[in-house]
């Protein structure tokens, strides 16, 4: 590995801590950055979800309070979850490089959508707070799938599906998506270690350095517009869609 890719990953691990505390969307960056730097693209997805769980287990943390409180539906959320990612997870590794890399700028695609209606996703006014509905729980089960497979823009559906199945407090409903994020992660952490799909140089490079950014991402979430962060993160999203459909 060169110096540059070396730098490459660092920043790139560096940046997506910073921007998914303000925004979301740090995946993009990771799988882009690891793409230029030879990784295969199912070792780049799986190397991803890797890097990005000490994220989702902090945000978790700072909500443990309101995670406390939904209680019985917090675990029922995280064991459809847990079978959910299983799943897309599997379906993962079972794929050749060749068959995920075509459907690679499709996915990137339909996630930099999702990222951008991200502000439109989000119920403008929250309705009372209800038991999740069979319709939530169904959509729930099919977002897990998809983190478990993909990833990106996974947290944007699943505050679209709790804003809409379940209403309540926004901070509520996030510290579910923050928990059950950390549930698909770990799953798929386990699947993608076990089944050899795993760079853990790259992996090893990115992690502490999204530490770092996640707590520049503070920082910066207090000084930066988060419209111009969303338009750097469809930008780059764009621009790998691009790469893939033309390479």
């Amino acid at each position: 590995m060169s110096l540059f890719d070396i730098v490459l990953l660092f920043s790139a691990g560096f940046l997506s801590s910073v921007v998914n505390a303000i925004a979301g969307g740090g995946t993009f960056l990771t799988f882009g950055a690891m793409t230029l730097a030879g990784v295969p693209p199912i070792m780049a997805n799986a190397t991803s979800s890797v890097t990005q769980f000490p994220g989702y287990v902090t945000s978790a943390l700072a909500y443990r309070t309101e995670i406390r409180e939904a209680g019985r539906e917090a675990w029922i959320l995280a064991g459809l979850s847990l079978v959910g990612s299983l799943g897309g997870a599997l379906i993962l590794v079972s794929m050749s490089n060749p068959s995920f890399r075509s459907l690679v700028p499709w996915l990137l695609l339909a996630a930099t959508l999702i990222f951008a209606a991200g502000p439109y996703l989000r119920p403008k006014k929250l309705h009372a707070e209800q038991p999740i509905s069979r319709l939530g729980l169904v959509g729930q089960f099919l977002t897990s799938i998809y983190g478990g497979f993909f990833g990106a823009g996974m947290g944007i559906m699943m505050l679209a599906v709790l804003g809409i199945a379940k209403g309540g407090d926004y901070h509520k409903l996030n510290a579910l998506k923050n928990f059950v994020a950390v549930i698909i992660a770990l799953i798929a952490i386990v699947v993608f270690s076990t089944g050899g799909v795993v760079a853990w140089l790259p992996a090893i490079i990115m992690i502490p350095a999204g530490a770092l950014g996640g707590y520049a991402g503070v920082w910066a979430a207090r000084r930066v517009p988060q419209t111009v962060i969303r338009a750097i993160v469809v930008g780059v999203g764009l621009l790998l869609t691009w790469y893939y459909f033309s390479s």
